[in-house]
Order: structure tokens, then sequence, then C-alpha cells
């Protein structure tokens, strides 16, 4: 049965909480530390029941008071039966207390995954909805409404709807399409099959059928379907290997614990015989921490606390073993299914620059309307008039110019993701692949993006004596002899070099989390229930060891003991064996762990050496904070500056010696914080702090993070091209610095100004006067000394920073870091990309117009986030310089084209009417209007996504010819008031024309015209055109036979005699001359006399 007090309706809850004050408040008195639950007795599960008898006297009560009270208003009824069934709001989470293997009277959140958006009943009004919320849908709804009306009809209805159903039908064939392939991979989650142990057996179940307090297996590579309690594993030791790449990106291993009670019973089925309980914390979205305790009634009562090593969050994956864990939360209320959010919508510079152009657009066509009404003459039904003019030039609006554009994104990322010089790039965002082509500012992270995230350890430094790569055999031999002839530990020794060489290597060697692995974790062979896993029972010296860590700083420093023969060999929840030069084994036995976080910066290790008794207390963190930790000392700060200036990441480490006496106080002290509800991690921190302080100083190590494969040409490449890169960092200072030297962020010609430490609005006035004076300089700051700036002076910052040629901002945190892009957005209004490859890049990542993740050893949380995944840095510039630049380019040309397209259609219609005395009668009816824009010139017009100005090869070779997109002139107000200037010419030439050419023959204007228009497109094409594909030529003469076929099949508009006649052809050369001749004569003009950049490329390749 699962017991949650706290979950009742609010109602009830008060009720219940009220009447059980006297319960409570005895309980509080008698110095419990869990609220209403914290002991499993006979008294609490008569407590529990008292409140569910209360609960259910409650909705009895309730029931009666609607019959009982009829002078009760309805409103008032109405709104206690909304608020007792909190309809109106989402439900509360709360914290619970759960009775294992029994049915729960509490209803709770449903196990079953479900991301459809859509059901049969509402597919159709969800989409048509979200499609009318579009202006240019509407507008086009609207339109198509009014042709129902006889007086507003212009044109055949099907003309004003076969377009816009069109546009509809495939905008709900995709969302249809894309809901199939939710609901699928969300059926074939939620059948899977698991197994459930219960009092009568071992049964099977479904994961959408799991729920709170049931006990389910989880074998080895099977997914965890909720979020559970580890009780027992087949491990002897108790330990389970999990994979939370799904959820946090990481692909390291992460270790978990089963809970030390259950683990020591004989059989699964005891778990069920001990009474067993569970208090959990509310759901909450920290997948990093978890408070807890559990309970058994039986042999004896038991308190166990609980935390984030006792969970297994769901979306995770069992590693090694098979593993029984107690379920606590359920669907929603799972860590995973709070930790999902859709990620944010965006929307593109040029999507933005043309639907401003498509408001112009409207403007114009009401403004048209408005003059021919006007020049109509005043009548009573001119409101009528107005609305016919109106669906007349609806065409200057292409509709389907968003399709267009849909369409052609979707090709540009297939040829991302073709690529083979960038293999294995992956588009997850397919609105935005244009923008790569005009990115102004690059924000990049450090560490697995410019670097590699692969760790060597480089440096050794014992304070008076320093060991690099050359004399690390010289630590060997310290080793060795130490080993062989020094004085067993416990016993005073004068502190030789080879004693503090022995310390620290073996401090090294023991404070970390890192776990040696066999065959069995790497998944290369099966391992039986209770077998030991050789990696942990041998102990050859010729054995190389495997590590399994969260952090490949920690797996290089234990790499780096076992090669200086000190070797980790062994480690469960209680032991840890290390093999000495000698042979021998060294045994730990581990007291107490306190894991590495980002807000410590710290991690410690509690041992007792098994062969002399003594208790070590050893940690190792950032010199920040190590600094105020260890001993007075001179040297601390300097050598980890000099080691920073080498690009090396420092790590300081230190130990103090515990007595028993010493050892057991803490000890009670912290089982105390743990075991507490309210506020347990601060408690379990002001615990642990009492033994930080005056620690011996051991030695601080270098780790070397390799620069990622030719990053130093590829920000040369971005340089060229006029991208600013600024890098965003968590790293200190100095690293940072050299970091950006080593890959020529910072060109070893520019000077650097480092910007000082400010605190204080006058620091930082002072400090950006000083800053003006090298604006052109590299700029490195402070994370802190930012925002400090940013709350004084934020508009003169950025304007100095953006015109810094770099910035290196540290000590950088990932909120920091999403500011940071906001701010660039804001104050440049230019785009912005963002590329990182770990999960403290996300924020950055989803803040930027184009975020870029890698697919690195921090995991693919970054990379799954990211619009854009790549594999390794060198990659951005192709993905930039040749895919974005064809991107912009195509989207540019062709939605100009496409307007073009309404817009000649529409001068054209502007003139028929005007030159008859502003009649409101369609020029083209029919199948004439809907061919125009598809059968006639949609496959030419589309096809100019096929179109390219330069090679691959000269585009990467001139990088500059990228910085021409940056200023936005492909697609301007300039060009698209220019393609207006072509759209009035053109439209007015064959219209006006077509009318004093054919005055003998005017009944054939529309064939005429309708010819003249249909070529005068295809010509332009033609003109627009900058290399021609193969495929361009066949869309042509596709496009042509199609036309010819119509002239054929549709004698009702075109009349074959006249269209053969010698007249006719005559002039239709010259009224197709006529509108398109200048403007060949005018583009050979411009490429003769003033060519552009790519043209001149082209002659001289």
């Amino acid at each position: 049965m699962v017991e949650v007090v706290i979950a009742l309706e609010p109602y009830e809850r008060s009720s219940a909480l009220n009447n059980a004050s006297t319960e409570t408040n005895s309980a509080r008195n008698r110095g419990s530390t869990t609220p209403l639950l914290n002991n499993h007795s006979d008294s609490d599960d008569s407590f529990d029941e008292a409140i569910y008898q209360i609960q259910a006297r409650n909705k009895k009560y309730q029931r009666k008071s609607h019959h009982t009270k009829p002078s009760m208003s309805c409103l008032q009824s109405c709104g206690q039966c909304l608020d007792s069934m909190n309809c109106c709001k989402p439900p509360e989470l709360l914290e619970r207390k759960v009775f294992l293997g029994q049915p729960s009277p509490t209803k709770f959140a449903k196990n079953a995954v479900k991301n459809t958006k859509y059901n049969l009943i509402t597919f159709i009004p969800k989409v048509l909805f979200e499609q009318f919320k579009v202006f240019i849908n509407l507008y086009f709804l609207a339109v198509a409404i009014t042709q129902l009306i006889p007086a507003l009809r212009v044109t055949y209805v099907y003309t004003s709807w076969a377009p816009l159903g069109f546009v509809i039908f495939i905008t709900m064939c995709r969302e249809a399409f894309d809901d199939v392939k939710r609901r699928m991979r969300d059926n074939e989650v939620n059948s899977a099959p698991y197994k459930k142990l219960t009092p009568g057996g071992v049964l099977s179940v479904t994961a959408d059928k799991i729920k709170v307090g049931d006990l389910i297996y989880i074998e080895k590579d099977q997914r965890v379907p909720a979020d559970v309690i580890l009780l027992r594993t087949t491990e002897k030791a108790g330990s389970c290997f999990i994979r939370t790449d799904q959820l946090d990106g990481e692909t390291d291993w992460k270790l978990r614990l089963a809970v030390g009670t259950t683990q020591k019973l004989t059989s699964d089925t005891e778990v069920l015989q001990c009474g067993p309980s569970i208090y959990a914390e509310k759901p909450q979205k920290d997948i990093h921490n978890f408070i807890g305790n559990f309970y058994s009634a039986l042999p004896a009562a038991t308190e166990e606390p609980l935390n984030i090593e006792n969970t297994m969050w769901a979306n995770t994956v069992v590693a090694n073993g098979t593993a029984l864990g107690a379920v606590i939360y359920t669907g929603r209320e799972t860590r995973s299914s709070m930790n999902t959010n859709d990620a944010p919508s965006k929307i593109g510079h040029t999507d933005a620059e043309i639907n401003n152009l498509t408001k112009l657009l409207f403007l114009l066509t009401v403004a048209l309307s408005i003059a021919l009404v006007l020049l109509k003459g005043a009548t009573t039904m001119w409101y009528k008039y107005f609305i016919r003019f109106i669906v007349l030039f609806s065409y200057i609006i292409p509709i389907n110019l968003r399709v267009n554009l849909d369409l052609s994104k979707i090709w540009y990322s297939i040829c991302i993701h073709k690529d083979d010089e960038i293999p294995e790039t992956v588009v997850r965002n397919t609105t935005i692949p244009e923008e790569l082509g005009r990115i102004s500012y690059l924000l990049s992270d450090k560490t697995g993006t410019l670097t590699q995230n692969e760790m060597v350890f480089k440096k050794l430094h014992l304070g008076t004596v320093s060991f690099g790569t050359e004399s690390f055999p010289e630590v060997k031999e310290h080793l060795v002899s130490e080993y062989n002839n020094g004085t067993k530990q416990g016993t005073k020794v004068r502190k030789t070099l080879s004693y503090r060489v022995k310390e620290s290597v073996r401090a090294l060697a023991i404070c970390h989390n890192v776990t040696p692995c066999g065959a069995d974790e790497t998944g290369e062979e099966e391992q039986g229930e209770g077998e030991v896993n050789p990696a942990f029972s041998t102990y050859s010296l010729n054995e190389k060891m495997q590590y399994q860590a969260a952090s490949p700083d920690e797996v290089a420093l234990v790499e780096w003991t076992e090669e200086v023969n000190l070797t980790l060999v062994y480690r469960d929840r209680q032991i840890m064996r290390l093999r000495t030069p000698a042979g021998d084994i060294e045994e730990f036995e581990i007291l107490l762990i306190f894991p590495f976080t980002s807000e410590s910066k710290r991690m410690g290790i509690i041992v007792r050496d098994t062969a002399s008794g003594e208790i070590s207390f050893v940690m190792k963190g950032a010199d920040v904070v190590m600094a105020n930790i260890v001993q007075y000392n001179d040297w601390l700060e300097e050598e980890c500056d000099n080691m920073a200036r080498e690009g090396l990441r420092t790590l300081v480490v230190a130990k103090k010696t515990l007595s028993q006496e010493q050892y057991e106080d803490f000890e009670r002290r912290y089982t105390e914080a743990k075991l507490s509800i309210h506020d347990r991690a601060r408690q379990m921190r002001q615990v642990q702090l009492t033994l930080e302080g005056d620690m011996q100083l051991l030695c601080v190590t270098g780790v070397e993070d390799k620069l990622q494969p030719d990053v130093r040409t590829s920000l040369e490449l971005l340089a060229n091209a006029g991208i600013k890169v600024w890098m965003l960092t968590g790293d200190k200072l100095e690293t940072a610095t050299n970091i950006a030297i080593s890959s020529r962020l910072v060109s070893r010609m520019t000077p650097i100004y480092t910007f000082k430490l400010v605190k204080t609005r006058t620091e930082a006035h002072n400090e950006l006067n000083n800053f003006r004076k090298h604006n052109e300089n590299a700029l490195i700051i402070l994370g802190d000394s930012l925002m400090t700036c940013l709350e004084h002076y934020e508009q003169e910052f950025v304007e100095l920073a953006m015109m810094s040629p770099a910035v290196v901002v540290c000590r950088c945190s990932p909120t920091q870091k999403a500011a940071i892009v906001h701010l660039i957005k804001k104050h440049s209004n230019k785009p912005v990309a963002a590329i990182g490859d770990g999960g403290n890049d996300v924020s950055m990542i989803q803040a930027a117009d184009a975020g870029i993740g890698i697919v690195g050893k921090e995991g693919k949380q970054a990379s799954l986030a990211a619009d854009f995944s790549i594999t390794q840095f060198s990659y951005v510039g192709r993905l930039l310089l040749w895919h974005g630049r064809n991107s912009y380019n195509r989207c540019a040309s062709l939605s100009q084209f496409i307007i073009h397209r309404g817009l000649i259609i529409s001068v054209m219609q502007a003139i028929f009417s005007a030159v008859f005395f502003f009649v409101s009668i369609s020029l083209y009816q029919g199948v004439l209007l809907i061919g125009y824009s598809s059968f006639f010139t949609m496959g030419p017009v589309f096809l100019l996504v096929l179109d390219v100005d330069v090679g691959a090869k000269i585009a990467m070779m001139y990088p500059e010819l990228y910085k021409e997109l940056q200023k936005g002139r492909v697609l301007s107000y300039k060009t698209f008031f220019m393609w207006i200037l072509v759209s009035v010419y053109q439209g007015a030439a064959i219209m006006y024309l077509g009318i004093l050419l054919f005055k003998e023959d005017f009944i054939h204007v529309i064939a005429i015209t309708f010819t003249v228009l249909i070529v005068t497109e295809l010509l332009m094409v033609v003109v627009t055109v900058r290399t021609w594909h193969w495929l361009m030529a066949v869309a042509q003469i596709f496009s042509l036979g199609c036309y010819f076929l119509a002239l054929v099949f549709l004698p009702e508009y075109f009349d074959p005699d006249f269209l053969t006649s010698a007249n006719f052809l005559l002039k239709f050369v010259f009224l197709t001359a006529a509108s398109c001749l200048p403007l060949f004569i005018m583009k050979y003009l411009r490429k003769r006399f003033a060519p552009p950049i790519y043209a001149k490329l082209q002659q001289s390749g």
C-alpha cells in the first residue's frame, strides 16, 4: 500500500492535518526529523489509517453538503466543485511515503509515455487552429470565404480554395506523419515487458502498468521504466553501473549502490517480508540529488538514509547484472519527464525579414485596392468592390511561399547530412539552416570543444620539486625505494622526498570515484550471478586495468598512478585495493565519500588502512577552494598559476590523519545530518566543514587537455570570414588565456587586455575607461567582473567588447553563458551561433540563433539539444562557409523570385482592371491561375535550391566571400524594391503591349498575355541562375511541355489556329523580348563592368 498523507486534495489535507495535529506535535516533541512519517511503527500505521478514514469522511460530507444546502448559490457551489476537483490548476507535487509491494489507495501519475500531440478527435481542430494562427493563412482563408458569396466572387471557387487546401493538406500530412511516428515510439516504450515481484511470486507486466510501490526487476541493458530505489543487485557488493547518456548526456557509467538493509537479505522474497517502506521527497527536476529514508519493521525496526547513489532514474540503462528496484515516481513525476522540455522555437532572421516583406505586400495589396476603388468613383457599394479587389490582388502575397521555403530548408538539411566531408553531421532543426550563412558571432566552450576532453597527466609538483613527463621514471624509482625500504605507515619518519612522493601518489590512487572494470562491464562477456569480476580478483603485474568514472580527469590521474606502478585493482562499496610496485596488495576500508559538486569544487574520501589501522582523510579540489583548507604555504598559488599558463588543469591534493575518536564523533554527527529530511544537504555540508581545515598539502597535479584536430586553421578561417569568436569557459583565467593563445583564437600579434577583478560600480567604471584605451586588444575577463559591468554599464561594456577582435570569459557559469548570448543578440541585432559539447552548454546553445553541439566525451546532451550536431570543431568551417552560405543565398533567391511571380501577375491584373474602367473581374480564370504557380513554373523556380555561385573549394579557399552575406544585402529592402520594379516593368510591358499589338484580336488577349507570362517566368529563372544543373534543364523542358499540353487540352482558353499563326508568333517574340531582353542586357553589363566577387573567382578558377 502506498501512503501519501500530503498528496490529499486541499480541503481534505487541511481537515486531515487539523484533526491529526495532536499526533503530529507529539511526534515532533519526540525529536523526529521526518514529518508525520518518520518511523515505521504500529503507531505510524494507525495514524496513516486514521488519515484515510478522515479523507473518506470528508468525501462523504462533501457529497452530502451539495444536497443539504439548497440556499447556496449556484455559482458558489460550482466554485467549490471546481476547487475540489483541482481542474483549474496543475496537480501539486508533494513528498510521499511508499509501502512496498502493496496496492495504493492514492492515485499517482500513470507510467505511460505520451509524446503525441493529437488524437482522432483533436487532430483536425488543433492543426487548423495552429495553421490559421499564422497571418498569411488566415488572410487566404478570408479571401477563400469571400468567394463563397456570389456578390464578392471574382473567379471560380476552387481557384481560391485549391491552393489553400493544398497548403493545409501538406501541413496536415506532415503533422500526421510526425505524430504517428511519435505514437509508435510511445507504444514501443510502453509495451516493454518487465518482471514484477509480488507476494504471490514473479509476474510479467508492461511498462505502462507499473505503479508506485511496485518491486520490479531490471535486466542488464534494459531501460529503467520509472524512478526507482535500488534495493538489491546480483553483484555481491551491492553495486550496479548505469548508463545515463539519455538523461544527462554523459557517456561515462555511473555507480549506484543498493540499500544496505535489503542487499544483505538472502533472497528477494525476504524484501516483502520485512515490512519495507520508503520516504521520498517531492518530485523535482534535480537529477543529481535525492533525499529519502528507507524503513523496515522486521527483524528489527531500522532506518537507513537514501541519496542519489541509491537511485536509478527513468530512461537510464542498467549496464551490469540484474537490479531489483522499488518504484517511487512514475509518468510525468519522473526526473526524466520533468526535465523534458520542448526546445525553444527559433525563428531565423531570414524568416523574420520575409515576414516583414509579406506585411509590406499586404499593405501594397490594400493600398492598390483602395486606389482602384477611389478611381472608380464614389458608390454605396464601395466595400463590395474593395473586397473584390483584395481578392483579385491576393496573388501579391504568394500562398505557396511558406511551403516552398519549408521544402527548400529540408533539402538544405539533407545536403548537410549527406556531405562526406563532415561525416555524422545531423540537422536537428530544419527550420533555420539558412541562419548558418550570416553568423557574425560564434560563442564557443573550451573543454571538449576547442580541446578534446582527453586528459593526459603532465606534471606533479610537491612544492620543492616538480616531476614532468620526462622525469616520471624518477617517480617510479622513488616509489620502489619507499615501498621496498621505507618505514611502515603510522611510525614517525623524516619526510624524505621518496616518502612525500609515495604519500602524494597514494593519495591520487585513493581519492577518486573510479572503478576498475573487466570484460563484463564493457559488455564483452556475461557474468553469472554471484561471480567475482576477474578484474577485481586478479593482481597480475602484467594486467592492464580499464577504468570507469564520471570525469575523464579522474581516470587520467588513476591511469597515471598505474603507469608509475601503484595500480588500483579492486574497488567496491567498502574496500579499495592497490597493487604496489613490489607486487603486494594494500587494502583500504572506505569509510565515507564526499562526492565532487560544481558548488563545492572538491571531493574527499575517508579510508582506513587495514594493515596499520590508520584513518586518513584525503581531499582534492580546485586551488581557489583548497587554498583556504590546507596549511599555510608560500608556493601553492604561484605554482598553480605557472601550470595554468602552460594550459594545464590543476588539482590540489591534501591529507589529514584522524584518530579513532575524531572519526567516530564526525561519523555520528554526519549520520544524523544524513537522516535529516529538512535541509539535509546544508546540514551535511556544515558537518563536513568541521573536518576541512589545517590539512597537509601534498601536491599539485597538472593535466593537459589536448586541442581538437585542426582547431587553429578553423579559427583562422572563421576570423577571415569576419566571424568573431568568443570563448566562454569555466576554467581559470590563466588556463583559458593559454588555450586562447595556443589555439590561435588570439593571434600572437594581437595584444591581450586582462580585465581586472571588479566588484563595485566605481571599479567597473575605472576599468572600462582603461579598456576603452585598448579596445583593439583581445579581452580576457572573469565571469564575476563581467556580471558587475553588466549590472552597472551594460551598454558601454557590450559595445567595447564587440569591438574587440576576440573575447575570453573565464570562470563562466552556464547561466552567464546564456546571458552573454542574449546580450550580443540584443545589442548587435546580428545572428549569433553557440557551440559546445557538455550539459553546461545547453542553455547557451538553446539561446543562440544557431546552436551547434559536438558529440564528445562529455556525452550527447549538447548535441541532442542543438540545432546542428557535429563530431569535431573543425567541421564548423565547412558548415558555415559552404552549407550556410549556400542555404542563405538560395533561400534569398527563392523567396524573392516567388514574390516576383506573384507581383507580375498582380500588376497585369491591376492594368487590366484600370484599362477597362476599374472592373473587378479576374484576368485569368480557373486552371490558369492554379497552373501558373504549379505545373507551368513550379519546377524551375523551386530548383533554384540547387543554384550555387562558387564551388566548395573556392568557398573554403576564400572565406572573405562570407562577409558579403553578413551585411544582409542578398535579402534586403533594396533588393525587394528592385524586384518590385522588375515586376512592375515586366507586368506593364506584357499587358500594355499585348493590348496595343492585338487590338484586332482582343478576344485572344488571355492566350497572348498568359503565354508570354509563362515564357517570361521561365526566362527569368535563366537570368537568375548562376550555375546550371542538369535538373534545371529538365525542369524547364518539363514546364514548357506541360504548357504546350495545356494549349492542346484547354481549347476554351486557347485557339490553336490563332496560336499557330505567323502574326501571333512574331508578336509573341516581340513581347517576350520587350519583357526580358533589358534584364539580360543589364545582367551582361553588370558582369562585364562591375562583376560581383564570386564572378571574378569563377573566371579565375
